[in-house]
């Protein structure tokens, strides 16, 4: 009894500060692990009458919905086949516009299979519309506003896994017949007015990216749950916590930000985590402060072991790292346990892609947000949270889902962990008595005290971990020279305010003028195929970089055009060469205005560059042209004010474009020739350049690898 007055009397989740509303389920259930979730949402959307939505961070068309069920019909397949057997249905989908970091991993041409060669009422977007280094991370589906779906999922390759996590499981590949490491993640899903809510949050988004409103669908009709899921709660009040940061005259939320901050804060016996990163000083700093309260909770974080990809075990790992020592440094009363997941003796670790907290037994929030930085004022994030206050049913919900999560990870019974739990009443004691088994969660090694390297290393890439949108000027507090030199004669700043001006005045007619609708893809394929075949058509084509470096023209959509309009290995040729021309152009204008000229661009101050950046030369250019901090003609500009020399610039440039210009311009040729020509010849040919894409992405990979 003097538990549950105690929740009564302590609310966290606050409409308008942590949350942006609050709204009624009919229905509330936990989805865990990919399979069960694909399964429902086919079930779900099979039963779509007038819209479905599908906001995520990647899409992949490829993807196998039905793997357990013995089907194999994709997502493109799937999709297709719901809009042709129902006239009165439109699929929207957003999906990131992502940074060619990404190129290897994702989809070669998402546009191609999710945009021109589907069903004319499927809608797709590439979102473009956040800061420079932001991403679109939400991961919601939303069938008819009746029911919507929330969390760390989503629909694409790399993600589907069963709760048994078999090492050896033959149905995990993804499309290419690669097999992938054992995924855990976690999806909420939601019926009703919260429903709706999400369904309203999807179309603000799809404004804001396509600057078109959508009109919300007649919820008239029986309501949806997906066959055999189950119901963790009904009839509950669920919050909704987004993260936006401020762009284009939209003011930055911090919801999600906030209701970590007050969750952890309000603990006071348990807090439990599962998650992808542990990287955010905000999170850091409010875990600390429980942990010195001589009254506060036990903490269980549950996180991978290693991340998934070679940039973030070079930099969130270690980010990770410093907070963890920081932890069990303040940590004397021996309330944190930090593990992972094993799966068999040999310590075969899933990829924890999670993001839950469960606190007190009262609280539970699933969403999108990772414990990083970006997630928490970057990155377009959403979740979901429900807590106890006068609903006592939402603590037995959350020691169910926790045994739950904790039962999948120990290799135990979900009954076996709420008996040792009752027995214990102690967080730790019972995950301590339960683990040691073939599948296990063993102890997180935080590691040795990181070397100076490392530490300079880490603290040269502040752009990994944003959280905020990054200011040009902390870009170049990256390269500018740190010495100082003479500022430039006076006629030195007035060509660059002119030069400047007038590059404002051609961003604007570009943008805001019919002038943008006439620099279309479209526009400059007719013009590529006029100069096709003439005397100067060399000439052209590469005065159409550098004058779109001038003005700012997105690179990629050269790269495309190109790409379409010539033939390997013409097509490789003009966009490398034309990209490394605007490149040297756009450096040279940044040389001849100088530092003190181009720092007025991006603000007064001005720090001392990174040495460590300095001594690597082209290695530095290769990893900014592999990140998005800044559009490419900009980047080019600052750093022709700093201190890298040319020849590492044009090197590092060469090679760091080199691999995304081969993968749009080559690869989407052939393929195209391939659908249109099917012959084993053309079959041969995209084999054969598939696998030297791979080799030069493993090449890089190592390369850049050893030098960090």
């Amino acid at each position: 009894m003097e538990r549950q007055a105690d929740n009564q009397n302590r609310h966290v989740i606050e409409a308008g500060r942590n949350c942006w509303r609050k709204e009624r389920a009919e229905r509330l259930g936990f989805i865990v692990d990919a399979a069960d979730y694909f399964e429902a949402f086919r079930w779900a959307a099979s039963r779509a009458v007038k819209s479905l939505y599908i906001a995520a961070w990647d899409i992949d068309s490829r993807t196998v919905l039905g793997k357990d069920k013995g089907s194999e019909e994709d997502l493109g397949d799937f999709l297709n086949r719901l809009a042709a057997e129902n006239p009165h249905l439109d699929i929207y989908i957003l999906s990131w516009d992502f940074s060619v970091i990404y190129v290897m991993e994702r989809e070669i041409l998402p546009l191609f299979n999710l945009g021109w060669k589907t069903h004319p009422r499927i809608r797709f977007r590439m979102d473009g519309e956040h800061p420079v280094g932001a991403s679109q991370h939400q991961k919601i589906v939303v069938v008819d506003d009746k029911l919507a779906f929330c969390g760390g999922i989503d629909l694409t390759k790399n993600r589907w896994d069963t709760p048994e996590h078999r090492t050896n499981d033959p149905r995990r590949v993804n499309p290419e017949g690669k097999p992938y490491r054992p995924f855990h993640d976690v999806q909420a899903a939601v019926a009703g007015p919260a429903a709706a809510a999400l369904g309203g949050l999807f179309r603000e988004r799809w404004h804001r990216a396509t600057g078109r409103s959508l009109k919300p669908p007649d919820k008239n009709g029986a309501s949806l749950w997906p066959d055999g899921a189950a119901s963790d709660l009904d009839d509950v009040d669920v919050g909704i916590a987004r993260t936006f940061p401020a762009y284009k005259g939209n003011p930055e939320v911090r919801e999600v930000k906030a209701l970590y901050e007050d969750a952890i804060a309000s603990a006071r016996r348990t807090i439990y985590m599962e998650n992808q990163y542990l990287t955010s000083h905000a999170v850091a700093r409010a875990l600390s402060a429980s942990l010195q309260s001589a009254e506060g909770p036990e903490i269980v974080l549950v996180l991978p072991g290693r991340s998934d990809g070679w940039l973030e075990q070079s930099t969130m790992d270690n980010l990770r790292r410093r907070i963890l020592q920081h932890l069990h440094q303040v940590d004397q009363g021996g309330r944190l346990r930090v593990y992972q997941p094993v799966l068999d003796r040999s310590g075969t670790s899933p990829v924890v892609h999670a993001k839950v907290t469960i606190v007190d037994d009262r609280l539970i929030r699933v969403g999108s947000s990772n414990l990083s930085n970006r997630s928490l004022g970057l990155d377009s994030e959403c979740d979901l949270v429900v807590e106890a206050g006068e609903d006592p049913r939402v603590e037995g919900a959350a020691v169910e889902f926790r045994n739950r999560l904790l039962a999948e990870h120990l290799g135990r019974d979900p009954r076996e962990v709420q008996e040792v739990w009752q027995g214990s009443g102690s967080l730790i004691k019972t995950v301590e008595s339960l683990r040691g088994g073939e599948r296990s969660l063993e102890p997180l090694h935080v590691g040795e005290e990181e070397s100076e390297e490392q530490a300079e290393f880490i603290s040269d890439i502040p752009f990994v971990d944003p959280e905020h949108p990054a200011a040009i000027e902390e870009l170049m507090d990256r390269f500018l020279a740190d010495e100082e030199e003479e500022k430039p004669p006076r006629y030195r700043i007035l060509i660059f305010l002119s030069a400047l001006g007038g590059l404002l005045v051609l961003a604007a007619l570009w943008r805001f003028t019919p002038m943008g609708d006439w620099l279309t893809r479209e526009r400059f394929i007719a013009l590529g195929a006029v100069l096709k075949g003439t005397f100067g058509m060399p000439l052209g084509v590469l005065a159409v970089y550098v004058g779109g470096g001038l003005v700012v023209l997105p690179v990629t959509l050269l790269h495309a055009v190109t790409g379409v309009v010539f033939s390997f290995p013409q097509s490789f040729l003009y966009a490398l060469s034309g990209s490394l021309l605007s490149a040297m152009a756009t450096y040279g204008v940044g040389r001849f205005l100088g530092k003190d000229a181009v720092r007025r661009l991006g603000g007064k101050r001005l720090n001392r560059i990174s040495r460590r950046l300095a001594r690597q030369g082209w290695l530095t250019m290769v990893v900014v042209r592999n990140l998005p901090v800044a559009p490419f003609s900009v980047v080019n500009m600052i750093v022709g004010a700093s201190r890298i020399s040319f020849k590492d610039y044009l090197l590092g440039t060469a090679l760091g474009m080199a691999p995304s210009i081969l993968a749009i311009t080559v690869f989407s040729e052939r393929l195209f020739r391939f659908i249109k020509e099917p012959s084993w010849g053309n079959l041969v040919w995209v084999g054969l350049v598939m696998i030297c894409l791979g080799g030069a992405a493993w090449w890089l990979k190592w390369r850049l690898t050893r030098n960090s």
